[in-house]
């Protein structure tokens, strides 16, 4: 990873960035397990834990690298006019 990449990781998965990641791992995941498996939750069925794991996880992921993509553009874009 090149230092921007770096720094934009880190600050993706710190402070205010961190925590909007994990509200939406919660509400965009607990929706999804509802709609994947509620069936089994109504009926008492057997659960897949590894679906539900999955399911959030994938929201806390996108929600992340959107944030790194977006920060590592603005450090980007930062050293570039800097530099100018």
């Amino acid at each position: 990873m090149t230092p921007s990449e770096t720094s934009a990781f880190k600050a993706a998965m710190s402070g205010s960035q961190l925590r909007r990641s994990l509200i939406v791992m919660i509400i965009v995941g607990t929706a999804l397990n509802l709609i994947n498996q509620g069936d089994a939750l109504i009926e008492g069925g057997p659960l897949d834990i590894s679906k539900i794991v999955l399911t959030y996880c994938m929201p806390f992921l996108v929600v992340s690298f959107g944030a790194w993509s977006a920060l590592q553009k603005e450090i980007q874009s930062r050293k570039q006019s800097q530099n100018s």
